[in-house]
């Protein structure tokens, strides 16, 4: 395992019991951010980055019953805390490095991704691994509950415009990997950035 994902995983380890009481205004985000994604009833998506899993009713809700919901989270306790909150009910929990996911080549339909970009080690070749499990049409969003500039500000930091979720730099990173980008917001209130899988 690398220093990245030791990492990865003692942060959001550390921080996986109390992680929803941290954010709980955060569910209409979420909700809002499935609804905008394209989902359709029987679709298989992938919540990459699963975390405490609080996107998997919304995504369950959007592709109904017959539709098949993954979270894969590298954090053990991430998932641990997903379970305890039983929002396994509306997913299978995989534990699983988005970089190497144990899934056949186009077997998805969208991926959602929250927060996820921030925490890839090499986000080409990471979101090209996203590509490589969506079939060509397929559908990616990369979410945020609140915008680049409220969290550079939650985080005690300077906006810069090196920060790779910054609409001149996301765009050829996506196209990059696979991905043409279709719809671009970054607002207080989210960040939710759509592209869809070139052919």
């Amino acid at each position: 395992m690398s220093e990245d994902h030791t990492h990865v995983q003692e942060f959001f380890g550390a921080r996986a019991a109390d992680w929803d009481r941290k954010f709980p205004d955060d569910g209409p985000a979420f909700t809002t951010a499935v609804a905008e994604s394209g989902l359709r009833p029987g679709e298989r998506v992938l919540d990459a980055g699963c975390g405490t899993g609080r996107a998997l009713p919304a995504l369950r809700a959007a592709v109904g019953p017959a539709g098949t919901v993954l979270g894969a989270d590298l954090t053990p306790q991430m998932l641990a805390a997903a379970r305890r909150a039983g929002r396994d009910a509306a997913g299978t929990l995989l534990l699983a490095d988005v970089a190497r996911l144990p899934l056949r080549d186009g077997v998805l339909d969208a991926v959602f991704a929250a927060g996820l970009i921030a925490h890839l080690p090499d986000p080409e070749a990471n979101l090209r691994e996203l590509a490589r499990v969506v079939r060509p049409g397929g559908r990616l969003a990369l979410f945020h509950p609140i915008g680049r500039a409220a969290l550079a500000a939650r985080q005690g930091r300077e906006l810069t415009p090196d920060d790779q979720r910054a609409e001149h730099n996301l765009r050829p990173l996506l196209a990059g990997s696979g991905w043409d980008m279709t719809s671009y917001a970054d607002e207080d209130a989210r960040f939710l950035a759509l592209a869809v899988r070139r052919a």
